[in-house]
């Protein structure tokens, strides 16, 4: 069931297109139910096969839920094989903008996963970096994908002009868009829209939609008019986050802000 246009208070839960969305009072509250929901799933994949697969996003909006994810006491992480989902084009990894730096320092360092793959957005050959990181996706199954939304709708960096729901590579380059390049240099990541780069290598939509349980975390009202877009417009490349609407497998959670774009 969609929410009305506007709702005098965000329902707690429904339901859009397949669609599974929650909504939480705050910040924290959204880190740890989103963080319940990744431990259920890792934890029942570990129980099941004796090992599990997860794909993590970066960003600012991720922030929380990985601290509180990382805390948990009852996930066995030496079983637990990990990939992030883009990195910049050309960009060591120790540049304070790189996405492996950021997952080694909150991620990685903390959990002692049983391996972490990394995209080397830096490679001497891209396009073979690409097919590598694709052939590690594909030689397992992946169990939890945890993503968020761009302010331009993106999912990962497949951004409006280069999102396809029916990309048959799972790992490309993509041209970034100047709005996804300004929400880099809004959240501090780079000084001006000049320094930010125009290129990247990132997971395609189907990559991300191949794991078996998906969670997307989405805090902040900046944010708002994307889950707006997402949640009622039609299903299209130019809000590629609307795609979310047919993957039964995923829960969108949110806070409270998302409501104000209603």
């Amino acid at each position: 069931m969609t929410p009305p246009d506007m709702p005098p208070a965000a329902p707690r839960a429904f339901v859009v297109d397949q669609l599974a969305v929650r909504v939480c009072p705050d910040l924290p509250a959204l880190a740890q139910e989103a963080a319940d929901c990744a431990q259920a799933t890792l934890v029942e994949a570990i129980a099941a096969r004796g090992a599990a697969a997860a794909i993590l996003a970066t960003g600012n909006s991720q922030i929380a839920f990985l601290e509180v994810l990382g805390a948990r006491a009852g996930i066995d992480w030496s079983r637990v094989t990990l990939f992030h989902m883009d990195e910049y084009l050309g960009l060591p990894s120790d540049h304070p903008a790189s996405f492996r730096r950021y997952m080694q320092e909150r991620v990685e360092r903390r959990v002692r996963p049983r391996c972490f793959h990394y995209l080397a957005g830096d490679a001497d050959l891209p396009i073979a970096e690409c097919r590598r990181y694709e052939a590690a996706l594909r030689a397992q199954t992946i169990d939890l994908c945890c993503l968020g939304i761009g302010e331009n709708g993106h999912l990962a960096f497949n951004d409006p002009p280069v999102a396809r729901f029916d990309d048959v590579d799972w790992v490309k380059i993509v041209k970034l868009d100047e709005a996804c390049r300004l929400q880099q240099v809004g959240e501090g990541h780079f000084p001006a829209l000049a320094a930010a780069p125009g290129y990247a290598l990132t997971l395609t939509i189907p990559a991300l939609c191949a794991a078996r349980r998906m969670l997307a975390i989405v805090p902040e009202r900046r944010k708002a008019a994307a889950v707006r877009a997402a949640l009622r417009g039609a299903i299209a490349t130019s809000s590629p986050a609307s795609f979310l609407r047919r993957q039964a497998q995923c829960t969108l959670f949110l806070d409270e802000a998302w409501a104000s774009a209603l």
